[in-house]
């Protein structure tokens, strides 16, 4: 209708915005990832100190918010330097996280290749390993664009 009425349509989310990825083993800890494009690597990894069945918890309770800290006060360092990081789920300390501990492995390329063409949504995908190999589980996976 837009279209025939000669209204030109202005794209919901401009091209320049950035995904971020929540996913993790149902048993396992959860990892972000963010990036450019859903199509590229991700810039930035980090395993998150919770686990997934902790954070389907707090997402059913209504709002999940995440927040990182960094400990520098000075604004010379820029945010990719960063090393540490404190993580906040819903206004409480969950713990700290060291990024130079943070590597993409083989789980890490596997959602990551699994996703390529998910520029948004949730789900659960098969594991890497089989069921009988990883006691973990499926890999449950949320991402979106901001």
């Amino acid at each position: 209708m837009v279209a025939l009425l000669g209204i030109p349509r202005k794209p919901m989310i401009k091209d320049n915005a950035t995904s971020g990825t929540i996913f993790g083993h149902r048993k396992g800890r959860v990892s972000l990832t963010i990036q450019e494009d859903p199509h590229c690597m991700p810039f930035f990894l980090i395993e998150l100190p919770m686990y997934t069945s902790a954070q389907n918890k707090e997402m059913a309770s209504d709002i999940w918010r995440i927040a990182l800290e960094s400990e520098t006060k000075t604004q010379k360092k820029k945010l990719m330097e960063e090393f540490v990081w404190a993580v906040y789920c819903n206004g409480k300390k969950s713990g700290l996280f060291n990024k130079e501990e943070a590597v993409m492995g083989e789980d890490e390329m596997y959602v990551m290749q699994h996703l390529r063409g998910a520029s948004m949504g949730a789900g659960v995908i098969p594991s890497l390993l089989s069921e009988k190999e990883s006691p973990d589980g499926e890999l449950m996976y949320m991402r979106a664009r901001f």
